[in-house]
């Protein structure tokens, strides 16, 4: 999702913390007062802040490396490589929440598949990202379309949000199995809770 800079402080300031939640970075294009946005942002969210840079200039990237952004990429760069920076920006921001345990369940946060009784449960990226959002979540319902943004991001038109189900579902059916039980609640038109049931 795009905005101006005036529009998204506005928005920053007015967005629910769930949705909050559900945004993985905020990519900042080159715009007047750019370095007065991480701190903003910051009280705000935790997720990592990304710098697009017009030119390669040592004393611009040092300037906003200052103001608290998280990475610097020059342009043009391709959407995954973005991605893929944010990422290892989050793993590295967040070593302090590198895993919930929630009876025989564990839950990483750095990239790992969670284990059951010490056994790893594997997992395709998006079931493990669901899993991940679920767990941080436990005990407040969180709609399909925020399970969705968190997932493929706001406003992803090229992803129908029916497929959040689908991901869901496996992911139900894989942590039944091993836990005998099921911890992801469900309920139509409300949306999906973890719940501890062991």
């Amino acid at each position: 999702m795009g905005f101006y800079s005036g529009e998204f402080r506005e928005w920053l300031e007015t967005a629910s913390t769930v949705d909050l939640n559900a945004v993985q970075g905020f990519v900042l294009g080159d715009f007047a007062d750019r370095s007065s946005y991480p701190e903003l942002i910051r009280n705000h969210s935790r997720a990592p802040i990304i710098a697009l840079s017009e030119t390669r200039s040592l004393e611009q990237t040092l300037e906003l490396f200052t103001a608290g952004i998280d990475d610097v990429v020059r342009k043009p760069v391709h959407v995954r490589e973005i991605l893929a920076r944010a990422e290892a920006v989050w793993r590295r921001v967040n070593t302090a929440e590198e895993k919930t345990t929630i009876g025989r369940l564990k839950v990483f946060y750095d990239g790992r598949d969670p284990e059951i009784d010490g056994e790893p449960v594997t997992l395709p990226r998006r079931e493990r990202h669901i899993l991940q959002y679920l767990v941080r979540a436990r005990g407040r319902r969180v709609s399909k379309m925020q399970l969705f943004n968190a997932i493929y991001g706001i406003y992803n038109e090229a992803v129908e949000e029916s497929v959040v189900e689908g991901h869901v579902s496996k992911l139900r059916k894989k942590l039944r199995e091993r836990l005998g039980y099921d911890p992801i609640e469900a309920k139509r038109y409300m949306g999906y809770m973890f719940v501890d049931r062991g």
